[in-house]
């Protein structure tokens, strides 16, 4: 039996739908949620190997349409010229503004995805459908979507919401154990800088959690999509609080970004989480051990802590300044004050980040 939690946003509020089975059912969830009768796939190669011809028979047996478009896998697709080369084959395949898009995959698919669903003819509608634990628990909620350019990640993009997420826990069998891991480093994010409890479950079911136990697994993604989606809520466009989502981000999508993206996003957010607990730790918004007792809880489950030592520190510094949460070339940190408790400033001493950044 499936969870359904909202988040509610007026009149483009969107149910989000979490359970086992759920991918054999997509045409039906569709055919009742949604006014549209053909739907451009949007995937990576892997995904589409593994699930593309189920969704298309799910959406046959619904009395709907469907066509696969597809992209090499990994964060270096994640570009403006994909972009173009799928919008240029969706015209070709004569799709309209009737028709919709569905998200199929990560992170990655559901961010190209969503953004190619914001600018394709001003805009139509998409599913988020996340076949990863990091895009069931984060990315697939919320409306953020996008592409990076050689200046930073997500730097083009756009604020434009779902109008509805599926989420298949079943799919998670097929996931490779680093992919598992990364997205438990934005799980434990959310532990570390909202939920104090949370923090201390995932502390206590850590052996659970790593067999993919389900009941665990369903509560996890259950928790998570329900504090983002009480975040979203309040700010949609991150004016505010929103930002606290970030946390562990800042430098996190820098070390990623100065990796080349060798690192995965989860792996790189568990590093960042690591460095900005040591920030505030040595500029006094948190007490000494905070960073010890996070960096414990990744570790337990497979996640670094440091900064590998061959990464580039001016070129993180620098990735860093492009930041698209920077506003008037100033900074801003989501710092932890304890556990389940951050705060946002640019009021961070110069020395410590060199510290910080000398130190990993």
């Amino acid at each position: 039996m499936e969870q359904i939690l909202t988040v509610g946003l007026g009149d483009r509020s969107y149910p989000i739908y979490i359970g086992s089975g759920i991918m054999p059912r997509l045409g039906q969830y569709l055919r009742e949620r949604l006014h549209s009768r053909r739907y451009a796939i949007i995937s990576d190669h892997k995904v589409e190997a593994l699930y593309g011809e189920q969704v298309l028979q799910s959406l046959r047996a619904a009395g709907l349409e469907g066509e696969l478009f597809s992209f090499p896998a990994g964060e270096a697709s994640k570009e403006l010229a994909t972009i173009a080369q799928l919008a240029s084959t969706m015209a070709q395949r004569n799709f309209d503004r009737a028709d919709a898009i569905v998200a199929l995959g990560g992170g990655v698919s559901g961010d190209m995805a969503g953004f190619l669903a914001a600018i394709y003819m001003r805009g139509i509608p998409f599913v988020q459908v996340p076949t990863t634990l990091l895009a069931q628990v984060d990315s697939s909620v919320g409306g953020k979507t996008g592409v990076d350019i050689p200046e930073g990640k997500n730097l083009i993009g756009a604020f434009y919401q779902p109008r509805l997420v599926l989420i298949d826990t079943d799919v998670l069998q097929t996931l490779p154990q680093d992919e598992f891991l990364g997205g438990m480093g934005e799980v434990i994010k959310y532990g570390a800088s909202l939920d104090a409890d949370f923090f201390h479950y995932l502390e206590a079911q850590q052996e659970k959690i790593l067999a993919q136990d389900r009941a665990c697994l369903n509560h996890v993604i259950h928790h998570c999509c329900t504090l983002k989606a009480k975040v979203v809520e309040q700010d949609e466009r991150e004016g505010g609080l929103r930002r606290v989502l970030n946390f562990g981000h800042t430098i996190g999508h820098a070390v990623e970004a100065a990796s080349d993206y060798s690192l995965l996003h989860g792996f790189a957010v568990a590093i960042g989480m690591c460095a900005v607990t040591e920030l505030a730790e040595r500029c006094g918004y948190a007490s000494a051990g905070l960073r010890r007792e996070i960096a414990t809880l990744l570790t337990v489950y497979g996640l670094p802590a440091d900064i590998p030592p061959k990464l580039d520190r001016a070129r993180i510094r620098r990735f860093m300044l492009t930041d698209k949460k920077s506003v008037g070339r100033r900074l801003f940190f989501v710092l932890p004050v304890e556990l389940g408790k951050v705060m946002v400033t640019d009021q961070i001493d110069a020395t410590a980040l060199d510290k910080v950044l000398a130190a990993s």
